[in-house]
């Protein structure tokens, strides 16, 4: 970005922190040049900040500092972020000469102590200003809501895209998994807490109160998150849990479920919804976290509970089944794409064999362009050590899992004792692991 004039640099930190200075042209003229500073556009604002972060200054002045940037940032309109987001990425880069002087040191003598001015030297300098930011108070939800508006950059630019990796790698370790804390949500949780977890379920949205109270107050019902110490009561990741007595093939039974007086006999606790609240935290893993936590927790404190398994959606099989050149997957789409199917018991008895086929197909051999497998929600589970376990349709007949799944869903199972390995083996070999009733499904094909 353009360096600001050198008295407009002055005029900002008197603006922001006081104190004395040499006078330039009279107090009255000093005060007037003061209170431009601070009336002066957000975008020169936020430009002048930054450069006076990443000179010598003291630790409350850059506490100040950081503050206005950041307040100047939340004025600037998208076009501007857009253009902010540019100068962060061309006039805070590395130094390619100083990358390329710390590299012939370290490649003449590789030792230790060669090695730390050659990871300084290809640190871009925009990390230590993304540090210095977050010395404002409040400022790490601010910058992750900074992340998320670059996200939105990159989608129409992407050579902003090595951006993001600054971002995405001091983001990982600000919220590292020492740091969070987890918490069951219910009916005492703070109401402003309960407005957020309604704002942010978008895999089952919630119509109201009722539904909320539904879904945390019953015996039958349990429901995590996880929080973060800089970002106060702002939930990151939070799962919904049902327990039942058997494992769930539908998703209706459990939404609508008719309170109970309490949970007679559960032995199985079913993640009905997990959903991931901050798009700038995006990339970041929580959920493998929280579910091997809350398991642990729920085997704690209910020891009927022999089975963990989920109840989750499908969201990209009918694009992956329209796009399938197939002919057998193109036929099924254009059939499940009419309605009267869903309405008529025959004609899902008919179909139900080929649907659970495709699907199976889908969760165990559709792949993406990295090799991983190309269901979003599949990724997660799978990753975090869970099983495919069994395809279940028609399980949702919600307007969005019509849509994105022809109302499929499935059950991942998580068992205690093997998530560990089959991470292992999902991570090292890319070994899907799955359980009897997808197998039988898939050994008919």
């Amino acid at each position: 970005m353009a360096r600001p004039k050198l008295t407009f640099l002055n005029d900002l930190v008197q603006a922001i922190i006081g104190g004395d200075r040499r006078p330039r042209g009279g107090k009255a003229a000093d005060e007037a040049a003061t209170r431009d500073a601070l009336t002066r556009p957000a975008s020169e604002r936020l430009s002048a900040a930054c450069s006076v972060l990443m000179g010598r200054i003291g630790d409350a002045a850059q506490v100040a500092v950081a503050e206005q940037a950041l307040a100047a940032y939340g004025q600037l309109d998208r076009s501007e972020k857009q253009t902010f987001f540019t100068q962060l990425r061309d006039n805070f880069d590395a130094d390619p000469t100083a990358i390329r002087t710390a590299f012939a040191n370290w490649d003449a003598d590789p030792t230790p102590a060669n090695l730390v001015p050659l990871f300084a030297a290809v640190e871009p300098p925009r990390q230590t200003l993304l540090r210095r930011l977050n010395t404002a108070p409040g400022a790490t939800l601010r910058l992750v809501n900074m992340r998320a508006d670059l996200l939105a950059a990159i989608a129409e630019d992407r050579a902003l895209a090595p951006l993001d990796a600054d971002f995405a790698h001091l983001l990982s370790s600000w919220f590292n998994r020492g740091f969070l804390r987890i918490e069951r949500i219910d009916w005492s949780t703070p109401a402003d807490i309960l407005e957020k977890i309604m704002r942010y379920e978008s895999v089952h949205p919630m119509k109201g109160w009722e539904d909320l109270r539904r879904r945390l107050a019953p015996a039958d019902r349990r429901f995590y998150a996880f929080f973060h110490p800089a970002t106060g009561n702002e939930p990151l990741i939070f799962v919904e849990v049902a327990l039942t007595r058997e494992t769930p093939a539908e998703v209706a039974p459990i939404l609508n479920a008719p309170v109970p007086v309490q949970a007679e006999d559960a032995d199985t606790a079913v993640f009905y919804s997990i959903n991931n609240t901050l798009q700038g935290l995006k990339g970041v893993s929580f959920g493998n976290f929280l579910i091997k936590q809350v398991v642990s927790e729920l085997a704690a404190e209910l020891p009927a509970l022999k089975t963990f398994v989920t109840l989750s959606p499908a969201p990209g099989f009918a694009n992956w089944l329209a796009a399938n050149k197939d002919k057998r997957a193109a036929a099924l789409s254009e059939q499940l794409k009419q309605v009267a199917w869903q309405s008529d018991p025959a004609e899902i008895d008919r179909l139900k064999p080929e649907v659970e086929a495709l699907a199976a197909a889908y969760f165990t051999a559709a792949k993406d362009r990295t090799g991983a497998p190309r269901d979003p929600v599949a990724r997660f589970h799978l990753g975090n050590g869970a099983a495919a376990w069994r395809v279940n349709w028609p399980a949702d007949l919600s307007e969005t899992a019509m849509k994105r799944a022809h109302g499929v869903m499935i059950n991942y199972l998580y068992e205690p004792g093997a998530i560990e390995a089959q991470h292992e083996a999902f991570v090292r070999d890319g070994t899907i692991a799955t359980g009897a009733p997808l197998k039988d499904v898939l050994a008919r094909q």
